[in-house]
């Protein structure tokens, strides 16, 4: 009786031992950080602008995250091809390799890109006979998508600092706007629907940050 005791004891220890070094090397579920970023912009010379953001991920396993970020730029730009500040925000899957230590990521994250003065309305001004118009900046909100990679160190189990890189793509769908017009015929100014054609820019971007994972 004494020795089927203490078998039994033996085996629950190493049952609770084994049970605890499982639960030592599982991936936390929760990781919230913050987060440093720069995305190249469009202008005439090129531009790289610097911004903050904060990254929120679900671990389903040690494989697969699901993740959202938000990011804004908030120097403005008056010649680029977008003017304005730059907001962000994307959301999507990172796929990959953890190890012990680090681990290495594919990731795909659509969104939107933001401009807040992206495009300009033009309407007609008559109190001024010099020049009869008046332009009036708008927000403009493009779909974009993340696309690049990811590497991650782990300090500790809560700890995680990561460097992503990759071609933030925006697509500018098609839009009509108003251009200005001059009839030689009669010396005056008009308005005339313009149409502009849909584009896509790939813009490269950055990002480090330090999380916490619980």
């Amino acid at each position: 009786m004494n020795k089927i005791r203490f078998l039994v004891a033996l085996l629950s220890v190493f049952l609770l031992q084994s049970q605890a070094q499982s639960q030592s090397t599982e991936t936390p579920k929760y990781e919230v950080a913050a987060e440093f970023t720069t995305l190249e912009r469009e202008d005439f010379s090129g531009r790289t602008e610097p911004g903050l953001g904060v990254r929120f991920a679900f671990n389903l396993n040690r494989v697969v995250s699901l993740e959202t970020a938000g990011y804004f730029f908030p120097k403005k730009c008056f010649d680029c091809s977008n003017n304005g500040n730059v907001a962000e925000v994307l959301g999507g899957v990172q796929v990959g390799k953890r190890f012990e230590h680090w681990g290495v990521f594919g990731k795909a994250r659509p969104g939107v890109v933001s401009f807040s003065r992206g495009q300009f309305t033009v309407r007609p001004n008559p109190s001024n006979p010099f020049f009869p118009f008046q332009f009036f900046p708008e927000r403009l909100t493009n779909f974009a998508a993340d696309i690049g990679g990811v590497v991650e160190f782990y300090p500790s189990k809560h700890i995680v600092t990561r460097f992503d890189a990759g071609d933030t793509i925006i697509h500018s769908g098609r839009r009509p706007i108003e251009v200005i017009t001059f009839d030689q015929a009669t010396s005056t100014f008009g308005l005339a629907p313009f149409t502009l054609p849909a584009r896509t820019t790939h813009n490269f971007q950055f990002m480090t940050s330090v999380g916490f994972r619980f």
